[in-house]
């Protein structure tokens, strides 16, 4: 994986292949990190077709939980802020938006699970105990900024379809069929 030195963030389209790749040997809830991102940008581009950046996002909103080891390899980061992470890794590459919407879907999880209650009923057993080491229910300030942001729909359908995307063996496009795809919005935001 090409990370620029002392950072975590991906240096090229190349390396964000890599991590994907990489992603479909971790496992979390029956599926692979990288089975969990296929199926959310599938979600997302049956339900936005016309919105390329948003099913991307679905792919990769979940890389930040991944890291290269100091022997070298990827591994699993047990981190709570793999939201963050995640959006610091995907920037350089897929551009501003994209990292604000993997930014968001854990705040965007803590603001349904206040405003939604059918949601937070659906959650999945692994979303029930993230969300408390996640920060839990947002509070009143918190909700007010996320209500607020020019991007909160969007994120809040990431979410949506974050917690569809559970399901082992679903049959879903693989990566190769989101190539063009990630092409093209690293293409919007090459240097």
């Amino acid at each position: 994986m090409s990370e620029r030195p002392g950072t975590d963030r991906l240096a090229d389209l190349d390396a964000l292949l890599e991590l994907l790749e990489a992603a479909s040997r971790f496992d979390d809830e029956g599926l692979s990190i990288l089975d969990h991102g296929l199926q959310c940008a599938h979600l997302l581009g049956a339900e936005r077709p016309d919105d390329v950046e948003l099913q991307v996002a679905g792919l990769v909103h979940d890389l930040g939980w991944l890291d290269r080891g100091p022997e070298g390899r990827v591994r699993m980061r047990p981190d709570a802020a793999h939201d963050a992470r995640g959006a610091r890794l995907v920037a350089p590459v897929l551009g501003p938006r994209v990292a604000r919407l993997v930014g968001g879907h854990v705040t965007a999880k803590r603001y349904l699970v206040v405003t939604d209650p059918a949601y937070r009923a659906r959650l999945s057993t692994r979303s029930v105990e993230t969300l408390e080491f996640q920060g839990g229910e947002l509070d009143a300030d918190a909700m007010r900024e996320f209500a607020a942001s020019p991007d909160r729909d969007d994120i809040v359908a990431l979410r949506r379809a974050d917690e569809r995307a559970k399901v082992p063996g679903a049959s879903v496009p693989g990566l190769v069929a989101w190539q063009t795809r990630l092409e093209q919005v690293a293409g919007i935001h090459a240097a």
